[in-house]
């Protein structure tokens, strides 16, 4: 009987997993540039953005402070599949919309402010130098 129990607790616990958002597809992204380069003006100042190319829709690029910068596929993570789920910045400069299924999401930190999405963006890692901004995964 115990060994049934433990069976039955132990497919209990492997059937469960952590809720994210592997469901945008991955993307190799590897991207450096130049802040000072005129065509990333649009980063001069905190709380500042801009669009690059990559990633699986689109990246957006936050800039938090003046050392600290946040980077997130453009890609929604409400139903994914349908070619309209992109997000694109709002004009208050801290969150973006999907227009195609009416989700917004915080750029600070990726999380959803409503839905019908659940899950936060996927977020790329930053580093940044002082002149050089790296956006990878």
């Amino acid at each position: 009987m115990k060994k049934y129990l433990f069976i039955i607790i132990l497919l209990f616990i492997l059937g469960c997993k952590k809720d994210d958002n592997s469901n945008i597809p991955f993307v190799h992204v590897n991207i450096f540039m130049q802040t000072t380069d005129p065509q990333f003006i649009g980063l001069n100042a905190v709380n500042s953005w801009i669009y690059l190319a990559g990633g699986s829709r689109g990246i957006i690029v936050y800039k938090v402070s003046n050392d600290q910068f946040r980077a997130f596929d453009r890609h929604c993570t409400f139903q994914p599949q349908n070619t309209c789920a992109l997000v694109s910045m709002e004009t208050n400069n801290i969150s973006g919309l999907d227009a195609c299924c009416g989700s917004r999401f915080l750029v600070t930190d990726g999380s959803v402010l409503n839905g019908p999405a659940v899950f936060p963006l996927r977020e790329y890692n930053t580093s940044f130098d002082g002149a050089t901004l790296h956006v990878f995964n």
